[in-house]
């Protein structure tokens, strides 16, 4: 597996940052993010389950221009994949 790394939250510190990352094999968007309190969680419950193999993260939206690039990488690479 090879990530291509497109940013961290520019107002963390370094050892505690949300961050995104594409897949360069499966185009599959990777992010860290702040685990979400309780009250975010109950309102994602009001939508489905949460299997022990997911979690609700939260992403601040000053990490928008990164997500979009990471976004944009992710829709060519998964575009490209199906040409082949």
């Amino acid at each position: 597996m090879s990530l291509l790394f497109f940013g961290k939250d520019p107002d963390s510190d370094d050892d505690h940052c949300p961050s995104a990352w594409v897949d360069e094999t499966t185009a599959d968007l990777v992010l860290q993010g702040w685990k979400s309190d309780d009250a975010t969680e109950a309102e994602c419950l009001n939508f489905g389950s949460i299997p022990d193999t997911e979690a609700v993260i939260r992403i601040p939206a000053r990490m928008v221009p990164q997500l979009r690039k990471a976004c944009d990488a992710a829709e060519r690479a998964a575009g490209e994949s199906d040409l082949r």
